[in-house]
């Protein structure tokens, strides 16, 4: 029978225990995104945990409170961090129960948790209002520039080294004037969302990060004549980092510059001593919303990750299905008033506003 309990722990004990482990934390999982919360309305860091089974730390895991609308819940995002082998479902199991009443017993006003996990269950729910994965593709920048670009499908090092050719195209990394170039730089994500039916953020959403993560969030782009075609924000720690947020136009596709920047990213990323860098999600049978970037994204590796996805685990269950059921009929009206407005406007597609995720 194997004993487990949580305890609490402050900020540098929790590094250290994970570097004593060597577990690698994401940044979502590191003291260093709390920041991020704080400048953010609606979140705010909630606590720090370390999972002992019988006597040794078994997963890390750090949590956000967030407000939705009209409900609050607990957000892990990419955590919990597991300590040597991968989880079985018993363990995950267990770990979500005692989770849930440390939880309670910090916030009764907290719904659910939403977190990861390798193996589905019944204590486990679809995402309300947000979109997961399950699949990804993770560059590894511990090779050369040459063995990085050999590991490339075919393809993927035709289009690169094509858009390299392109002297009109310019990389740079342009983090120390964010707040000067944003607005341009949110005009091509408005255009990137409405070409792919994506919702977007408000734009100080995408600056505040900036900001508040400071050496730890990068802003690269791809210019032509100084007009900005494709950028991408990086978020990293030491040794991890993760491709977050991207916006093109039509110029920048046709003349390679996503191509270019995902090259230019990990380059510099690699020359910084960043070992992994995930182009973050793909589609799979949980998210097939995501088809449209598995193309561009897999053309980078011959390889497909598979990661925990995100899930809901209800602390008040009867409410969180009531929370469900509300959702359900919300979106059903928001179907029913745009198929209204597509026949007012004569059977015209795409016209509606794109949704938000949250």
């Amino acid at each position: 029978m194997h004993s487990s309990a949580f305890r609490q722990v402050q900020d540098s004990r929790y590094l250290q225990e994970a570097a004593d482990c060597g577990v690698l934390l994401p940044l979502e999982q590191t003291p260093t995104w709390d920041s991020f919360d704080d400048a953010v309305a609606g979140r705010s860091p909630l606590t720090r945990l370390v999972w002992d089974r019988d006597g040794e730390p078994r997963a890390f895991i750090s949590l956000t409170e967030l407000t939705g609308r009209g409900f609050r819940y607990a957000w892990a995002k990419h955590g919990p961090v597991w300590v040597g082998e991968q989880p079985s479902p018993m363990e995950e199991a267990q770990f979500r129960r005692e989770l849930r009443a440390v939880v309670h017993r910090l916030s009764r006003r907290i719904a659910f948790i939403r977190l990861h996990a390798w193996a589905n269950a019944a204590d486990l729910h679809e995402l309300l209002q947000s979109v997961t994965f399950d699949r990804t593709v993770v560059l590894d920048l511990t090779q050369s520039e040459e063995d990085l670009m050999a590991s490339f499908k075919k393809r993927g090092r035709r289009d690169v080294r094509r858009a390299m050719r392109n002297t009109t195209l310019e990389c740079s990394e342009e983090t120390a004037r964010a707040g000067e170039v944003f607005g341009e730089l949110y005009a091509i994500l408005k255009e990137t969302g409405q070409r792919d039916s994506f919702g977007i953020s408000p734009q100080s959403t995408y600056e505040r990060m900036l900001a508040s993560l400071g050496e730890h969030a990068r802003l690269y782009t791809v210019r032509a004549g100084g007009r900005p075609l494709c950028w991408g924000i990086v978020t990293k720690t030491d040794r991890l980092a993760t491709y977050y947020y991207a916006g093109s136009n039509a110029e920048a596709r046709k003349a390679g510059g996503p191509d270019l920047l995902v090259w230019y990213m990990a380059t510099q990323l690699k020359k910084e001593g960043v070992e992994s860098f995930d182009l973050m999600g793909i589609d799979s049978e949980r998210a097939p919303q995501l088809a449209g970037v598995r193309g561009f994204k897999t053309k980078f590796s011959e390889h497909i990750t598979e990661v925990a996805g995100a899930w809901d685990t209800p602390i008040y269950p009867l409410y969180y299905r009531g929370l469900t059921v509300a959702l359900k009929a919300k979106r059903g009206g928001v179907a029913v008033a745009k198929r209204a407005l597509t026949r007012l406007r004569g059977g015209k597609r795409g016209d509606g506003p794109s949704g938000d995720r949250a």
